[in-house]
């Protein structure tokens, strides 16, 4: 954000855009914390700390950020080690969590591997998305249906809604009414909004409503003994966040750990993603290093500040964008809005049903799962379907934050074995002096080998790399050809492990009497074997760097071998064509 290019028109639009995110931050906040089981002004004061920092550090000039459903899932999860009376404990964990996902964060940007979130499976993400939005369901069944949860967060969040539902309390029909008027109300409102093109601050309108019936209906007002007939979310303090250090136990880290580097990398990627599919439409360049710290930084600030620990947020970013903002600038806006309605509002917090914030909740989770990608995905290969289902009943099973982990090593998994594909194709020169790839009926070419060679030269591929060259060398023997010619143009990024492949096959040709030519060496490929002395292992005029031909190195080599062939010296072409 450049202040000398910041005029009142782009100020305009920070500002109505920062007020309609912060009006759906202020529902949502209450909603998420509620998800994450702990108070609710930590999310409200994560959609203020949490979405001012992010905003001021980012590379995005649309993302919001701030707490989000499947990072409050996953708190959830990790707060799991504490009991129902264990609140006071619980929170400062989540303090402590929070700077912990921030650090990895961080540590992320500073070591640049910001771009190495690309490579986690878009299969993953769906997967886990779809596991998410079921665990958020099922989370807020008994908030729904007025009765308190059952078990011990030990157990398993399918055995304890079985308890809830089979040993539980019985259903009370306010709450459940409340719940069917505010999803009624919610898909109704979002349908005029949509309509009409409204300002989007349905959500806060169905809270508000809802939460004005409910006080009238004498539900939220505590009775004689201190006791309202529905759950309600709880007094919020009318005071910004303050400076806190959470006080921990060593203990704590460690079985925070696992959920920590989860919660970490579901951030990045939650945020990477939505602020790549707003700058495909804006396109806006990003930095995704730099976006990276701002999420450390954001979450790492939060944890000293009493937040729930946050990422990028598609609902509130998607409304940013749509609403017109021109800067980051709205960011802060819309957490100077949430932190003036928290001074101004927070004590009739006290009167929002927990039901209404649970049908919210609800609502959110149907909207988690994109039905439309999730079935392209599971059709488009096989490969894709069975990562969607690990990662899906990997998260149902053991928890969000193993899936995340069990996701992106299937990921890399799945990634390793392609990057570590070396192809070699075998080229002949035809008789109309054409290089092209041999078909299995032909010869190979009279007096030398010609291999086209392409993939990444990184330890991965090592093995396969050997075993190549150690065939073409038999190859070799086997037709009693004295020349090898290896055009290296499309092979990339060599590493240690490659390199002494290549180093111990340049040593065995050179011992069997065997020529080997090297064509289209890319630069990087040229200083590693200038630095590891390779000019000893081949003569100089055997090594055609790339362009070092007016049209191909690959050709001005194939001419230089025919020459020094008695066979192949009469059928010298001034000329070579490719058809590779």
């Amino acid at each position: 954000m450049h202040m000398i290019d910041y005029g009142r028109n782009a100020l305009r639009r920070d500002v109505i855009a920062g007020l309609t995110v912060a009006a759906i931050s202020l529902p949502q906040g209450m909603a998420y914390a509620l998800l994450a089981g702990v108070d609710p002004r930590y999310g409200l004061y994560s959609a203020i700390v949490v979405t001012a920092v992010a905003s001021i550090f980012g590379s995005s000039s649309h993302l919001i950020n701030g707490p989000t459903s499947a990072i409050s899932l996953v708190v959830f999860s990790a707060l799991s080690i504490f009991d129902a009376d264990q609140r006071v404990e619980a929170a400062e964990a989540m303090f402590l969590l929070a700077v912990m996902v921030g650090t990895i964060q961080i540590a992320i940007a500073v070591l640049r591997l910001g771009d190495l979130t690309r490579y986690i499976s878009e299969s993953v993400i769906l997967g886990f998305m779809s596991a998410a939005a079921l665990l958020l369901a099922i989370g807020q069944v008994s908030n729904a249906l007025g009765v308190r949860d059952k078990g011990t967060g030990a157990q398993h969040i399918l055995y304890r809604l079985w308890l809830t539902l089979t040993t539980g309390d019985a259903i009370d029909v306010k709450p459940v009414l409340v719940t069917l008027a505010t999803l009624a109300l919610a898909v109704a409102l979002r349908h005029l909004v949509r309509r009409y093109r409204w300002p989007q601050f349905d959500m806060l309108a169905v809270l508000v409503i809802v939460g004005v019936g409910a006080y009238l209906a004498g539900w939220t007002v505590p009775g004689a003994d201190g006791r309202t007939a529905i759950g309600v979310a709880g007094a919020v303090p009318p005071d910004l966040p303050s400076f806190h250090i959470a006080k921990v136990k060593l203990s704590w880290a460690m079985d925070l750990a696992s959920d920590s580097v989860a919660i970490a990398f579901l951030g990045l990627l939650e945020a990477l993603a939505i602020a790549k599919s707003i700058a495909y439409q804006t396109r806006q360049p990003l930095d995704f290093n730099r976006q990276c710290l701002a999420e450390g930084l954001a979450n790492l600030t939060g944890g000293f500040f009493q937040c729930l620990p946050g990422s990028g947020s598609l609902s509130r970013s998607a409304i940013n964008f749509q609403a017109g903002a021109a800067t980051r600038f709205s960011g802060i806006l819309t957490a100077a809005f949430v932190a003036v309605a928290v001074i101004g509002f927070a004590p009739l917090a006290r009167y929002v049903p927990k039901p209404a914030l649970a049908a919210l909740l609800l609502l959110t989770a149907s909207r988690l799962v994109d039905v439309r990608r999730l079935v392209y995905a599971v059709r488009a290969s096989r490969v894709d379907a069975g990562v969607v289902l690990i990662t899906a009943l990997s998260a149902v099973a053991f928890g969000l934050d193993l899936a995340i982990i069990i996701g992106v090593a299937l990921s890399i998994l799945l990634f390793v074995p392609r990057a570590a594909k070396i192809r070699a194709a075998e080229l002949v020169v035809d008789d109309d002096d054409v290089v092209r790839e041999r078909l299995p009926s032909e010869p190979s070419n009279r007096g030398f080998l010609l291999y086209d060679l392409e993939g990444e030269l990184f330890f991965g591929a090592g093995p396969e790399l050997e075993k190549m060259l150690h065939r073409i060398q038999q190859q070799a023997d086997g037709m009693e050809v004295k020349h090898i010619l290896l055009r290296l143009k499309r092979v990339r990024n060599p590493d240690v492990v490659s390199l002494e492949h290549l180093e111990h096959f340049l040593k065995e040709a050179r011992s069997r009497g065997t020529s080997v030519w090297l064509a289209g060496l890319r630069p990087d490929l040229l200083a590693a074997f200038d630095r590891l002395n390779f000019t000893a292992l081949i003569e100089g005029d055997h090594v055609f760097p790339q362009g070092a031909d007016e049209d191909s190195a690959t050709l001005a080599a194939v001419r230089r071998i025919r020459s020094e062939l008695p066979e192949q010296s009469a059928k010298v072409s001034p000329k070579l064509y490719y058809r590779v």
